[in-house]
């Protein structure tokens, strides 16, 4: 039977149509993304619950993947020591041909039985930490050849998928099958399937940050002051949040102790 990520597209002779009949098309199969998403969001609130009691024990979170999928995973955790002042080590990322080769799109490498586990050994990985593994059809050697190691190892497993009933999935302790159907162009999963990926990577990041403390409120309060824009935002969150009338004061404050957490803890202190 063939995967349904290999499945034909639902159109055909697209060579033949209109810019307008292409970009209503292409907005119709997105829009099928977000409602299979609230398909399943029981197995994502089961993976991100292991994540975060997981990181809040000391562990890691490991993303293990290849293609599309592996890509934007890295795109996700490259944001997060900056977003949420997260120490770097604690998201992480297994590319299949390395995060330094991101941009060279080495798909071959998924092919690769061994190195998905080599790279995890290399990190120190233990039964401490969780490996997820990223792969549109459930079958990315590179992926499930990882993943039963680390099953093998009482390592917790979970993984993105996009087929249902993959071996990757039956190696998993948190299978999130979230299946989407023919591509628009028939087997091009950077599409629907990559969608997916990137809609649950924000999902996972986003709340496991809530959940471990990261943020107050609705906001970003351990960002890092790495520009005038966020700098700003940091100033006008502190005022907000200490009451300070004075823009120069907050903002003397916030560049003392880097953040606004650290500058509420600090100026608490001295109010207790």
């Amino acid at each position: 039977m063939i995967p349904i990520t290999e499945q034909p597209s639902l159109y055909d002779q697209l060579e033949n149509k209109s810019v307008e009949e292409l970009t209503r098309y292409i907005n119709q199969e997105d829009a099928k993304v977000a409602k299979t998403i609230e398909g399943v969001l029981p197995s994502v609130n089961n993976l991100i619950t292991a994540i975060v009691d997981k990181l809040n024990a000391g562990g890691r979170l490991f993303y293990l993947g290849a293609g599309s999928g592996g890509r934007l995973s890295v795109l996700d955790v490259i944001e997060l020591p900056t977003t949420y002042g997260l120490p770097k080590g604690i998201f992480n990322v297994v590319l299949a041909g390395g995060i330094d080769r991101l941009a060279d799109a080495l798909e071959e490498k998924e092919d690769d039985r061994s190195e998905g586990w080599n790279a995890l050994m290399d990190a120190g990985i233990t039964p401490a930490d969780i490996v997820v593994g990223i792969s549109a059809s459930g079958t990315t050697p590179f992926v499930l050849e990882g993943l039963k190691k680390c099953k093998s190892l009482n390592i917790t497993t979970g993984c993105i998928v996009s087929n249902p009933s993959t071996p990757i999935a039956a190696q998993s302790d948190y299978p999130v099958e979230v299946v989407t159907g023919p591509e628009f162009i028939t087997g091009s999963t950077r599409m629907k399937c990559g969608t997916a990926q990137k809609m649950l990577f924000d999902m996972i990041s986003t709340t496991v940050m809530i959940r471990i403390g990261r943020v107050e409120g609705n906001n970003m309060v351990n960002v890092k002051l790495i520009n005038v824009k966020i700098l700003d935002r940091g100033v006008r969150m502190l005022m907000k949040k200490a009451e300070i009338e004075s823009y120069d004061e907050a903002k003397t404050i916030l560049l003392t102790h880097g953040s606004v957490k650290a500058a509420m803890e600090n100026m608490m202190k001295k109010h207790n």
